[in-house]
């Protein structure tokens, strides 16, 4: 009687996609013939591929759960997965590039020598946070990224958000069988700072108006990751009132526009006053009831 498929490949029968593509790379890589020289190491690696073509497949997927092993023979569904060693240069070649070339495990051409078949592996993909400041993030940055012996110089691009990923080819994990490197990604992590806000590619900061400001109206400075610019303040303006200032926000990436700048305002009063400024702020509120 054939084995689970689940069984082969080592995981649960309601295991995710990625469990079972993280499962297969696993098994494949341990027996796949370059790696392994056990005579038997073949026989493992083409069952181990039938198991993953089956599973890696919602539809085939679940008609196996439904039918078990004969599922193949259901619903007119030709039976794909049994190959002879006469099969071995034709349909498995062309199956083994499909399964591997299809998510980067195995890249290149699939060949067949005196120990069975042959597959070049790709490496696996790295990633690696790497911190930057909002500031860095406005106007793009470079990180030297130890690689050995070797530093690489990374850039960064302006607008970059938090989770943005930055990819450096071929500088991930070594590959299998003259296979290619994976890719390393950067994964990028935004310090929070002390007077910007971010929210998409919009910016919001507090700008402080004193009392005769706000009520007569006037003209306040606004700082912005550039440089500060003029902001006209109407007269009777509240604590709180948010203006926009049109594309003062983050850069966009990939062809995004700007972002915005909000400049919320945040009135103070004066804190120590002498009897004669006292007496006219009285009487002026006096004369306001």
């Amino acid at each position: 009687m054939p084995r689970d498929y689940y069984e082969i490949l080592g995981v649960r029968r309601d295991a995710s996609e990625k469990e079972i593509k993280q499962a297969f790379r696993r098994l494949a890589k341990k027996y796949h013939p370059d790696a392994n020289p056990n005579p038997q190491a073949e026989a493992r690696f083409k069952e181990i591929n039938e198991a993953y073509e089956v599973l890696s497949d919602t539809d085939k997927r679940a008609k196996y759960d439904r039918f078990g092993p004969d599922f193949a023979r259901m619903q007119d569904m030709p039976n794909t997965y049994t190959y002879t060693q006469n099969d071995m240069g034709g349909d498995f070649g062309s199956l083994f590039e499909t399964l591997f070339g299809g998510f980067g495990g195995f890249g290149g051409e699939t060949r067949r020598g005196a120990g069975g078949v042959r597959g070049r592996i790709k490496g696996e993909d790295i990633e690696q946070p790497v911190r930057i400041t909002l500031r860095e993030a406005y106007e793009g940055t470079t990180r030297l990224i130890s690689k050995g012996e070797r530093k690489i110089k990374v850039n960064i691009p302006a607008g970059a958000t938090e989770d943005t990923k930055v990819r450096v080819a071929g500088e991930g994990a070594p590959g299998f069988g003259g296979g290619a490197a994976g890719d390393l990604y950067l994964i990028v992590e935004i310090e929070p700072d002390e007077h910007f806000k971010r929210q998409g590619n919009d910016l919001t900061t507090e700008v402080r108006v004193d009392m005769f400001t706000a009520i007569l109206g006037g003209e306040v400075e606004v700082p912005t990751l550039a440089r500060p610019v003029k902001l006209k303040i109407p007269a009777g303006t509240q604590s709180g009132k948010k203006f926009r200032i049109s594309g003062k926000g983050m850069p966009g990436m990939r062809g995004e526009s700007s972002g915005d700048l909000y400049a919320r305002i945040l009135i103070t009063v004066p804190q120590h006053l002498n009897a004669e400024q006292r007496a006219l702020l009285e009487r002026l509120r006096e004369s306001l009831h």
